[in-house]
Formats: structure tokens, C-alpha cells, sequence
């Protein structure tokens, strides 16, 4: 791990009235952007050439003879040939050059290699570093191993698939589209090799995958994704985590699926009648009120079981996904240790729960700007980068 010592080098050598906020461009990007708008930051989105088109072109960012900006969000597309090339010297140089604080998101640690990000990229990343690996399910201190530590609920791991005795998710990659998933559902040790033997021969999951794959027993209930946010910098008396807004995903094809009668699904070929979960978009969503105060507590301890685990602990924006059962009962199926991939349902208006803290439109993406505005003012900014 990059030692905190040449970070906060970087740091001191940057113009803080001059500050730009960099991210890949993809996942949440337009959060990331827009809430630097609403600060007044100048903006950075890390293109891979031949997907720069909503940055570049469709968000690109106009400003009036002022400096003020007009319209759209993003001031620069960097376009390179791949997203990893973002870790280059050159590239790193040229973002420092910018007084670049880096948002990490999911495809930063999907597309760029985590050692290099961890050792290597040598520019300010506005949240938890050293957390960013706990995201990979196969590592030994993954958030699975936080929640345990943390006393968590999370959804009972199933060891052997001939121990599956009730429904139960089977967790692993997409053989072709790399980084998307490959799940499916099964309740028997018959569903699941019928299963598995029929994505295998659709070349949706291989073989080595599905040897790694985590199987859990399936909490059957809505799915709430929680964005919060916790503040090092938060004024005497209030409260450092912060809720920030919910979101829920739409899967493809697994919501196609179910907008089908059960008479026309039983008519699906072979090719169809195995729904996949990959992510296409979100939606926004709110949470009764009697149980908000069970949603601070899983963040609460999630935030306590990171500071203990791996100082400094969680800083910023994180999202813990969780699905709701029958009882009212919270169980976390996944967590982000960073900007969640549902926060641009935030974009432009906020969300109901960070627009009543802050008393005006306060998305994720504005919620970390804000952060640096605030840190950037106070002489506190190292303590909001790793």
C-alpha cells in the first residue's frame, strides 16, 4: 500500500484554490461531475476511447465569459486508449499537474489493476484506499469478513452446492461480458446442476467460475441500496453518518422476466428461460420511517468495523446493499466502500434524505464535493484523502 507519507507529499505541492475532481468515466460519473458543478470545481472524466461520447460530447461542460458554467458537467474528457492507462506516469503527472483529487468507483478498481492502485497511483483518492479490495469476494478480508467482524446480518454462505436444501443465489462472473455477473437462483442440488449445466452450455458461466462461485441462501424481500456517507469533518454535535439517499436496480433480464405471466414463461426456449442479473439502471427510493433507525445502526458499525480493521476507516461516500425480509429484518448482500453505482439517480435534484439534512438538492456526487470545499477551506484536506 502506497504509504500515506508520499500522498500527503503530493498534496502539499497542489494549489488548493485550484482543485479539479477527476473520476473514470463510466458508473457514476455524471454524479461525480455534476456535484462538482454545483461546488464550482472544474471536472476530469477519464475516458476509454470509443465510450467518451456522453462526456465529451453529450455533458460536455460550457462555461460563460466568467467562468460560469452554463451547461452540461464536464469540463475535460481524457480520453485514452484503455482506462488503465490512467496509472501511466504520464497520466499521473498530468493529474497531478491539475491538483486532481481522484473519486474512485467501481470501474476504477474493475478496469485498472487494484495492486497498481494500491501501490502505485500516486494521486489523492478522495475516500478509503486501503478498503477498495475488500470488495473482492475472493479475498480473505473481504466485507464479508468486516460484517462478521461487525456482527453484521449478511445471508448464510452455502459451502457445497449438495448442501442446498431452499432457495439460494449462486454468485459469480459472466463468462463473456467480464465484468458483469453470471448468477442464478436455485433450491436443490438437482436445480443447480441443471442449471449450471445449461449456462455452461449457453457459454454464459465456465467452468472455473462456477468451482469459485459464493452460494447464499436467498433473502426473498425488496432490495434497498443505501448510500451514506460518513464525514471526518463533521461540526460538534452532528452526526458524522450521514444517510444520502436509497436506490434499487433494474436487471436485465431477470426484470424482463418478471414483467412476463407465469403462463408465458413456462413457453420460454431453453436460451431464454434462465433470467441473468446484470445491471442496466436504478431507481430511487424511499424507506419507512420506523425502520431508518435500523439503517443507521447497520452503518453505524459498518463504520466502527472499518476504523478498527483498516485505519482510518471508511471517509466519504459508501453503499451497503441489503435486501428486506418478511420479519422487517436487514440482511447486507454487498457493499461498496466507495461511491455506490446507483447514486446518479441523485443527478441535478438530490434525494429526499441528503435534501433534508442539507436543506437544498444535496446528491452523493455534491455531497463529496462539498466535503472537499469544506476540507479545502479548513486546511483539512488530508484528512479526507488516502
Amino acid at each position: 500500500m502506497i504509504d500515506r507519507e508520499s500522498v500527503l507529499r503530493v498534496l502539499e505541492a497542489y494549489d488548493e484554490d485550484a482543485l479539479t475532481i477527476a473520476t473514470i468515466a463510466s458508473h457514476s460519473a455524471l454524479d461525480v461531475c455534476d456535484g462538482a458543478a454545483e461546488e464550482d470545481f472544474r471536472t476530469i472524466a477519464v475516458c476509454e476511447k470509443g465510450r467518451e461520447a456522453p462526456y465529451a460530447k453529450y455533458y460536455k461542460a460550457r462555461r460563460g465569459p466568467e467562468g460560469r458554467l452554463v451547461r452540461g458537467a464536464v469540463d475535460e474528457a481524457l480520453v485514452l486508449p484503455r482506462f488503465k492507462d490512467v496509472l501511466s506516469e504520464k497520466w499521473q503527472d498530468y493529474l497531478r499537474s491539475r491538483n486532481a483529487l481522484f473519486v474512485p468507483n467501481r470501474s476504477f478498481t474493475s478496469y485498472c489493476d487494484l495492486e497498481a492502485i494500491e501501490d502505485d497511483f500516486r494521486v489523492p483518492l478522495v475516500g478509503s484506499r486501503n478498503l477498495l479490495r475488500t470488495e473482492e469476494r475472493e479475498e480473505m478480508k473481504s466485507y464479508y469478513w468486516l460484517l462478521e467482524k461487525a456482527g453484521l446480518p449478511s445471508p448464510e454462505r452455502i459451502e457445497d452446492p449438495e448442501d442446498i436444501d431452499g432457495l439460494a443465489i449462486v454468485k459469480l462472473h459472466h463468462k463473456v461480458k467480464k465484468l458483469e455477473r453470471g448468477f442464478f437462483t436455485a433450491a436443490s442440488h438437482a436445480e443447480y446442476k441443471e442449471k449450471s449445466a445449461a449456462l455452461l452450455k449457453q457459454g454464459v458461466i465456465s467452468r472455473g467460475d462456477l468451482k469459485a462461485a459464493r452460494i447464499e441462501r436467498y433473502i426473498i424481500g425488496p432490495i434497498f441500496n443505501f448510500d451514506f456517507f460518513y464525514s471526518p469533518l463533521a461540526e460538534p454535535g452532528d452526526a458524522a453518518v450521514e444517510l444520502l439517499g436509497i436506490d434499487w436496480r433494474f436487471e436485465t433480464s431477470l426484470d424482463g422476466h418478471v414483467r412476463i405471466p407465469a403462463v408465458q414463461q413456462l413457453t420460454l426456449g431453453e436460451d431464454q428461460r434462465l433470467p441473468e442479473y446484470i445491471v442496466v439502471g436504478h431507481n430511487s427510493a424511499t424507506l419507512r420511517e420506523s425502520s431508518l433507525r435500523d439503517a443507521f445502526d447497520l452503518a453505524e458499525r459498518y463504520v466502527k468495523a472499518t476504523q478498527e480493521h483498516y485505519p482510518p476507516g471508511i471517509l466519504g461516500p459508501f453503499t451497503l446493499q441489503t435486501a428486506v425480509d418478511k420479519e422487517l429484518r436487514f440482511w447486507i448482500y454487498d457493499v461498496a466502500p466507495r461511491i455506490g453505482g446507483g447514486t446518479n439517480v441523485h443527478v441535478s435534484v438530490g434525494h429526499p434524505y441528503g435534501n433534508a439534512l442539507w436543506r437544498r438538492p444535496m446528491s452523493t456526487g455534491r455531497r463529496v464535493a462539498m466535503e472537499i470545499r469544506r476540507a479545502a477551506e479548513t486546511g483539512r484536506l488530508a484528512e479526507i484523502v488516502t
